[in-house]
């Protein structure tokens, strides 16, 4: 099962400012949804401790992420990996920082992911309808985090 995602936030700040928030490996950690845990191994490497919960599977994942910037583009991707309680995922993620016009940055995004274990038998609607929930719950953190900080 290949599930694939993207979609877009508006953020009231600069392209710089959003641009270094989504860079920052602490930053971005603490955005992932239910998040127990962050650890940052250097600039692009981070170690995550999160809750899951897809209908009867739940339990504590552990993911490693790395974060590739590219700054002449404004464009990060960001691989991820882990797992729990007999479950794994990869993930494949990326962002562009796009200025608005209007004092506000779009921050377009999409990624993709691969479930195996019992994560993945749960069922391609539940196990979709989750991601999706909580793709979008990290994104709007991330824009929850930033706005609160330009205000």
């Amino acid at each position: 099962m290949n599930l694939q995602y993207s979609g877009e936030e508006k953020i009231p700040a600069s392209v710089e400012t959003v641009w270094a928030f989504v860079t920052d490996p602490e930053k971005v950690g603490r955005c992932f949804p239910d998040v127990v845990d962050v650890t940052v191994q250097d600039p692009t490497h981070l170690e995550a401790v999160v809750n899951v919960g897809v209908g009867p599977v739940r339990g504590k994942f552990k993911v490693k992420v790395e974060i590739l910037p590219d700054p002449s583009r404004h464009h990060v991707d960001m691989k991820m990996s882990g797992g729990g309680f007999g479950s794994a995922v990869d993930l494949t993620a990326s962002a562009d920082t796009v200025d608005a016009g209007d004092g506000t940055t779009l921050l377009k995004w999409s990624g993709q992911g691969v479930p195996r274990g019992p994560i993945a038998a749960v069922g391609g609607r539940v196990l979709d309808a989750e991601a999706k929930k909580l793709i979008a719950k990290a994104f709007g953190n991330i824009r929850q985090q930033l706005t609160a900080t330009s205000t």
